[in-house]
């Protein structure tokens, strides 16, 4: 098995061929099966590029909620045919590219060859990993931005992670918490912390004038082109969402009640639902964990976003787990294997719980909201902040990037 992960052109393989086959295999379960492989959220976006393709704005596709770039990108599919799964391509290519840089990242540290590949597998051999992306979520796209933003903030290429920073959020809103993280880790060792000159250092300034720079041109030319319609279905739309179907969050048993009432004006659950998750993960986390380890601290970030979020599906997980091989080695979770068998067990059956009452309600037609889906999600919200409390933990005592090296030389 270690000859084999000292081969990185072996493990690489295997990952594009896994994807390669899912590809295969949900064009095959979509002609075969009434339970088909293809998400529905890639037919609102090639439905989209539909739009796009006959000069027309691809929010007259109800639900269409995300920046016209993406539609943009999947212009191919509307040729069909094989092309139908040209975006689906995309998106494991992007698995496969964010695998790459977590490789590269590692090896950056100085981890060794055979090490690097055993963790970067943990994203790049992932099955939940690739069978989201090729059932045609966008988020293998989102992944590459991310862990391209962290590659380019270690190397201290601050005008490159400025713009990729930027792009993200325009992406998908939530990348804008890493700024904070960012911005603390771009510090001057030899000013004052709180000092001014440190506050406005260079590098700093340069990453808030490069983001917002790209962040607001990217904007300008979307509502030079779609108007308000943009604005409203790319941002003001994730503010009030009620959104309670497939939804994780412990929020969900409140939204679905929400829903049913009519409109009432006053301060509501789901517009001040994000100040405790804001507040942890875009101040908190920074300054306790920004310094001592910058992937660690934009973990610890996105798992606080997601577990928080009014609104949680499955896609979302990949919004953390792409940081997981740049944490796990040297970790408790790792040191104390019981624990972190213990995590992976708790995390896999609160889901598991989750789901089997979210059948009874959405196959079977059984009310499970009460007391059933509220104490599945509950649970599942308990085990995620035990998890996260783990990882703080372990993040403010030690730093990865510093055992690893420790470990390495005791090894060698």
């Amino acid at each position: 098995m270690s000859a084999f992960f000292s081969r990185p052109w072996a493990v690489f393989a295997i990952a594009i061929g896994l994807r390669v086959a899912l590809l295969a295999y949900g064009r095959w379960q979509d002609a075969n099966s009434p339970m088909k492989y293809t998400d529905i959220d890639y037919i609102v976006f090639t439905d989209a590029a539909q739009f796009v393709s006959r000069g027309r704005s691809p929010y007259q596709r109800a639900t269409y909620r995300y920046t016209p770039l993406l539609a943009w990108l999947l212009y191919p599919t509307s040729w069909g045919g094989l092309w139908f799964e040209s975006g689906k391509a995309l998106f494991a290519a992007g698995d496969v590219i964010t695998g790459w840089m977590i490789y590269r990242i590692l090896r950056h540290r100085g981890m060794p060859v055979e090490r690097s590949m055993q963790y970067a597998s943990i994203w790049l051999l992932n099955p939940m990993v690739a069978n989201i992306s090729t059932r045609g979520s966008s988020e293998g796209l989102l992944a590459v931005i991310v862990i391209a933003l962290l590659w380019a903030t270690l190397r201290r290429q601050i005008l490159l992670a400025g713009a990729l920073l930027g792009l993200g959020v325009h992406f998908k809103i939530y990348p804008f918490i890493y700024a904070a993280s960012i911005y603390w880790w771009l510090d001057n060792p030899r000013q004052k912390p709180l000092s001014m000159s440190n506050l406005l250092n260079g590098p700093r300034v340069k990453l808030a004038v490069t983001s917002f720079t790209t962040f607001m041109s990217l904007n300008a030319v979307m509502y030079w082109m779609y108007g308000h319609d943009f604005i409203e279905h790319s941002y003001t739309y994730h503010v009030s969402r009620l959104d309670h179907r497939h939804n994780f969050s412990v929020y969900n048993t409140v939204l679905h009640l929400s829903s049913m009432l009519p409109e009432q004006s006053g301060l509501q659950l789901e517009t001040v639902a994000f100040l405790p998750q804001l507040f942890i993960a875009l101040i908190a986390i920074p300054l306790k964990l920004a310094k001592r380890d910058l992937a660690g601290a934009m973990l610890a970030q996105t798992f606080t976003f997601v577990s928080f979020n009014k609104v949680c599906t499955s896609q979302y997980f990949l919004w953390y787990m792409v940081f997981l091989p740049l944490y796990l080695y040297g970790s408790e979770f790792m040191d104390n294997r019981r624990l972190g068998l213990l995590a992976l067990g708790l995390w896999v059956a609160g889901q598991a719980a989750w789901l089997q009452q979210g059948y009874q309600l959405e196959f079977l037609g059984n009310s499970t909201f009460i007391p059933g889906l509220w104490l599945a999600s509950a649970g599942f919200f308990g085990v995620n902040c035990w998890i996260l409390g783990v990882i703080i933990r372990d993040l403010s005592v030690f730093n990865p990037g510093t055992r690893v090296r420790k470990t390495a030389a005791k090894k060698s």
